[in-house]
């Protein structure tokens, strides 16, 4: 059996410390090898993907990322890794995480805890997406895209737009597209008044909206495209929902 490939994410360097000497102590019933650490989730996610992990320890609560948006961002990998949280006793945490049978350490972590956490992840148990959003159903501040074996992450303030193609979204940014595989009313009901949809295809940011053009006729009735701040692209806004998005033009 190869030894499991571990990633260490905490924004605290003694918890990381203490974490590897903890996994010191497991090695000789359950082989493994740290391949990384990092202190943030946003750094994490370039480390997993480079290391080729097969499980990560993450802190809950870290700055810039939460344990579970870095979660929730991996599952775009082909083969995602293990993820076992670390929390400092929220009981309200450890019961959405009981619930939903992911796994956790709490604070202090114990040896002999932590190495039934990794005898499990051997077993190749993988957290859904789907728990990830139960557990923690707040905005993320990121989109994630899988591009050549790692996670970009694409800034939700940047995005411009999202359209609805076959299985997957169209993200657009003043610099580009990205797919990302992702529902259209998922992202509307996540995001709330970030976004307003025009179109049963398509979302814009409502704060780059600048105004409305005619468009060519529909069906022998003139249409409206919004303006968008950031593209020269020029989207069309469907009669149905017309009413709702004109108030919208500054």
């Amino acid at each position: 059996m190869n030894p499991l490939r571990v990633v260490i994410i905490d924004d605290e360097l003694p918890a990381r410390h203490r974490l590897r000497e903890l996994l010191e102590d497991c090695r000789g019933e359950q082989p493994h090898v740290v391949v990384g650490e990092a202190e943030n989730g946003v750094e994490g996610l370039q480390v997993v993907a480079s290391a080729q992990a097969d499980v990560v320890f993450v802190d809950i609560h870290m700055p810039e990322m939460s344990g579970i948006e870095f979660a929730r961002h991996l599952q775009v990998l082909e083969q995602p890794p293990a993820v076992v949280f670390i929390t400092a006793h929220d009981q309200y945490a450890v019961k959405a995480f009981e619930v939903n049978a992911v796994d956790y350490l709490t604070k202090p972590v114990r040896a002999a805890r932590l190495l039934t956490a990794l005898k499990k992840t051997a077993g190749g148990g993988r957290v859904a997406r789907g728990v990830l959003e139960n557990i923690d159903p707040g905005p993320r501040r990121h989109f994630s895209v899988a591009e050549r074996g790692r996670v970009l992450l694409v800034p939700v303030s940047e995005v411009i737009y999202l359209r609805a193609e076959l299985k997957y979204l169209t993200l657009r940014t003043r610099d580009r597209e990205h797919l990302v595989e992702e529902s259209l009313s998922q992202v509307e009901q996540e995001f709330g008044g970030m976004f307003v949809r025009i179109h049963r295809n398509c979302l814009v940011a409502r704060r780059l909206i600048r105004g409305f053009e005619r468009s060519s006729e529909t069906e022998g009735e003139a249409g409206w495209s919004v303006i968008l701040e950031g593209t020269e692209e020029r989207l069309p806004v469907s009669r149905r929902q017309w009413a709702q998005v004109k108030p919208l033009a500054r």
